[in-house]
């Protein structure tokens, strides 16, 4: 299978599947426990229909939109998504180039594997980062310095990482931050010869972005469950959310919200933004798809504060679905890691091109020629 080959998200999983040692891709398509929620925020989109209009006259269209105070030329995001540099050597370098190129939003997490700097250099779109909150403050506050120094547009306070889910497939692999090689998974490391030299051989896997402060997951194997279950703040709240807002100053997202009292909350201490979001799948399995709990959220605080859906898309529609469920926008991280994984920078371009014909197709079909006009009128529910 080549990259040409690939004409939907999933066809770049299976490509992804045969270039990665099994431990890595494990930790890319894995989440928690019997991995149910995973798979339902995808199935969730299938649960409503979408209704067309036709004659609608739409030669011309116009998929942008504001989000967070910037254009965007779809109602897209690029989720920030850890370890980039295990999946490609090109890495978030790979990621924020092709999103700069289709204007979009995309993130980077405190666990990249690019450093704060190097991708505020990279591109001018814009960019948001991901913040763990360690129990270390003064690495939390390293880190937001770093990103109103570099001038990041936006701060996503990441809220349902508590403790770690149980990943059971990486329990089984023994997949690390940096990777490490097993008896058990030297096979799979010796025949994806491509990965194993790239990673060997160009630039030593490292996290930018923590290494002033710790060595665990960059001079120090660990798996992200240890990591997240040692390094990161139990004891954080809702109060600690409003601090680092205040300390932040700029554009402040909650990600994770799930329920329509946490929205409520987080209008209460002027966020920005909600990105109603399951970690996907990766955290509390049995938790609801993002996508089944839009309604109830958007009635809760629609037009108090910008939501976006974040997890489970996979198609153009989907994110159409979202607009008419009331989201600000769309977002997902394994949409474009699986592609990353096939073939770098080449393979997210080739995904977002794919995904922006499908908006396009979409709205086409639908007899709508602003992304506005996608309102819940344009839905249908099954049952």
């Amino acid at each position: 299978m080549r990259l040409s080959d690939c004409h939907n998200i999933d066809d770049f999983r299976v490509l992804a599947k045969a270039r990665l040692p099994f431990p890595v891709f494990d930790y890319i398509d894995g989440a928690a426990d019997d991995e149910l929620t995973k798979a339902r925020n995808t199935a969730a989109f299938s649960d409503v229909d979408l209704v067309p209009d036709v004659l609608a006259g739409v030669a011309e269209i116009d998929t942008s939109c504001t989000i967070l105070g910037r254009k965007s030329a779809l109602p897209l995001m690029l989720s920030p998504t850890a370890v980039q540099r295990a999946f490609h050597w090109q890495g978030e370098r790979a990621v924020a180039k092709a999103a700069e190129k289709y204007g979009l939003w995309f993130g980077i997490s405190s666990l990249a594997t690019r450093s704060i700097e190097e991708i505020a250099a990279l591109t001018s779109g814009p960019k948001l980062f991901q913040l763990y909150v360690h129990k270390d403050k003064g690495l939390n506050t390293h880190m937001i310095e770093r990103c109103q120094a570099a001038k990041f547009d936006a701060l996503a306070l990441t809220v349902d990482t508590i403790v770690s889910g149980k990943r059971e497939r990486c329990l089984r692999s023994g997949f690390t931050t940096p990777p490490r090689f097993t008896p058990a998974s030297i096979w799979s490391y010796a025949t994806r010869p491509r990965w194993t030299l790239d990673y060997v051989l160009r630039e030593k896997f490292r996290l930018p972005n923590l290494d002033t402060h710790v060595t665990e997951g960059s001079g120090q194997a660990v798996s992200i469950a240890q990591y997240f279950n040692t390094m990161l703040d139990t004891s954080m709240d809702w109060d600690t959310a409003a601090r680092i807002r205040e300390q932040w100053g700029g554009t402040f997202v909650l990600k994770g919200v799930m329920s329509a009292a946490d929205a409520r909350r987080a209008v209460a201490i002027g966020a920005d933004a909600i990105m109603i979001s399951n970690h996907g799948g990766r955290q509390l399995d049995g938790s609801r798809a993002p996508f089944d709990q839009l309604p109830e959220i958007v009635d809760a605080v629609g037009g108090q504060i910008e939501i976006i859906c974040d997890g489970g898309v996979r198609r153009g529609t989907h994110v159409m679905k979202a607009l008419c469920s009331g989201a600000t926008a769309a977002s997902g991280g394994r949409l474009y890691l699986y592609a990353l994984a096939a073939a770098g920078q080449d393979g997210v371009e080739r995904a977002l091109g794919i995904l922006k014909d499908e908006i396009e197709r979409g709205m086409r079909l639908m007899g709508v020629t602003r992304i506005d006009h996608l309102t819940s009128d344009r839905l249908r529910h099954r049952g």
